[in-house]
């Protein structure tokens, strides 16, 4: 079941530093919500306090309210291992877990969370694997280590990983940068069969890639170098990339700075 995020006044730090600067917004179940600003306006470090991975970081930590369907995911007594469950991660590179076999590595949620039955299993990884538009690739080498297969398969063995647990949101820092264009293709294809199960928040540098995915679209900028980043708009995609109503968002889209 999809789900609704809120974001109040959501100030994030590293130690002294002031990264990015109070935030709010609101996500809508099964959409694709873009994050978009030049490099280093704090788009991932934001994406990361979705689903409390900013805090592995030694010394980080987040201000402010983060809800997910009325459910304050820093609320006293919140276990942040219990919310990455929820809210599903795929990061830039594809990671896949370099010792594990491809049914393992999709497996590998399931397990940690004490699911035994060699059923149940595969039953889940060839649902999680078809969902990622891989099975047919795959089906016959699942005991082959997931290494070994290209970048863009890699990619979406990550994504199968992320969903096979049955997470509400999922959440992707930039899937495509390190793919070539076709499987920037597929992934961008499968974004969009993954928004009728899931909400989706995906992180890009490339404007076309917002513009082709996403429902709604949040322009990020900072002041300057060294400066917090801060959410300049948020709204439909459309009217983000033909008629944003701040003249900075309207310079970055048309490529007058970024």
């Amino acid at each position: 079941m999809a789900k609704r995020i809120d974001v109040t006044d959501v100030d994030i730090f590293y130690g002294n530093f002031h990264a990015v600067q109070d935030v709010s917004l609101t996500v809508q179940p099964r959409t694709v919500t873009a994050f978009i600003g030049p490099s280093g306006c704090g788009k991932s470090t934001f994406l990361r306090t979705l689903n409390r991975m900013h805090e592995v970081i030694p010394g980080a930590y987040v201000k402010g309210k983060v809800a997910l369907d009325g459910t304050d995911l820093y609320g006293p007594g919140v276990d942040p291992v219990a919310v990455r469950r929820v809210v599903g991660m795929v990061f830039q590179r594809p990671n896949p877990f370099p010792a594990m076999s491809i049914f393992d590595n999709v497996a590998a949620g399931l397990k940690l969370n004490g699911e035994r039955n060699r059923g149940r299993l595969a039953e889940a990884v060839e649902k999680s694997l078809r969902a990622a538009n891989l099975w047919n690739e795959v089906k016959d080498r699942l005991g082959k280590a997931g290494s070994g297969l290209s970048g863009g398969q890699q990619q979406r063995l990550c994504i199968a990983r992320a969903i096979a647990v049955e997470p509400q949101v999922l959440l992707m820092d930039e899937p495509c940068s390190a793919l070539d264009p076709i499987s920037t293709l597929a992934i961008e294809d499968l974004i969009g069969q993954l928004k009728e199960h899931y909400t989706v928040v995906i992180v890009t540098h490339n404007m076309q890639q917002a513009a082709r995915v996403s429902d709604r679209t949040a322009f990020f900028n900072l002041a300057a170098q060294g400066k917090p980043g801060r959410l300049v708009e948020i709204g439909s995609t459309e009217k983000i990339f033909s008629n944003p109503e701040e003249k900075a968002t309207e310079d970055y889209i048309t490529g007058r700075f970024g």
